[in-house]
């Protein structure tokens, strides 16, 4: 549509024309304010069951814009460590799009215990191995991996109030997931304070397992907390000590 431009604007004309000037700036900041993260950011966190610390993570993301690659791992603290699942390894690789990241792969690695999850988008087609077993089925909507779905909010921040995934690891069926906005908070870690964007699990009838999500509103939407609540209330915390390059 094409708004004419006379001479000598009537004061409500100006008025609107004021209004569009300040959308725009409004628009300008929240583009600056949603930019792609470094070319590469590293997570530390502790993860810790029932209050006690028991292990470390270290998650690192590397991108070029088009691509990206994640890697986390994983090592218990203390008796912890000399467990032989004390020690868990896992990468995403994939493309950046406009509405997120679309993995590829994603490898699990516990211990001698390696699962992978293959995405192809362009056949629609989820391939799921471990233990020598293929399965492939079709490819699910909003369609993720345990990894990529934490970090993909650094690229495309969430919209709307719900978000819906369907999460793939390797080991069976996608977990299906919606995901409520829960509001902002001011979040205290060991990297200081962040505020922070809070996400919380909508149960299904039976479903006894929540899980939140904080992400950091001005460091990109960062995953800086993760809460698992297990059937039986065991609580697994993982919280950022350290964002770094």
């Amino acid at each position: 549509m094409i708004i004419p431009n006379p001479s000598s604007p009537a004061p409500d004309k100006v008025r609107r024309k004021n209004k569009a000037g300040i959308g725009l700036c409004a628009l300008l900041f929240w583009s600056a304010a949603v930019a792609a993260p470094p070319a590469r950011v590293t997570l530390d966190y502790e993860m810790s069951y029932n209050g006690t610390v028991m292990a470390e993570v270290k998650e690192s993301l590397e991108h070029d814009g088009n691509t990206y690659r994640i890697s986390s791992e994983g090592r218990g603290k203390g008796l912890y460590a000399l467990a032989a699942r004390g020690q868990v390894t896992r990468t995403s690789q994939g493309a950046i799009a406009a509405d997120g990241l679309r993995a590829a792969e994603f490898r699990d690695q516990r211990g001698n215990d390696l699962s992978v999850a293959k995405l192809d988008w362009s056949a629609k087609t989820l391939t799921q191995e471990r233990g020598g077993k293929t399965e492939t089925q079709p490819l699910p909507q909003h369609a993720y991996d345990r990894l990529n779905f934490l970090w993909t909010f650094a690229f495309a921040p969430p919209k709307g109030k719900i978000i819906e995934a369907n999460v793939a690891d390797g080991r069976g069926a996608p977990a299906q997931f919606r995901y409520a906005v829960a509001g902002t908070e001011m979040l205290k870690t060991g990297a200081g304070d962040i505020e922070s964007l809070h996400l919380v699990k909508q149960r299904d009838p039976g479903d006894e397992r929540g899980t939140e999500i904080w992400f950091a509103l001005k460091r990109n939407y960062l995953p800086v907390r993760i809460l698992v609540i297990e059937k039986d209330g065991t609580r697994i915390d993982q919280v950022v000590t350290r964002i770094g390059p």
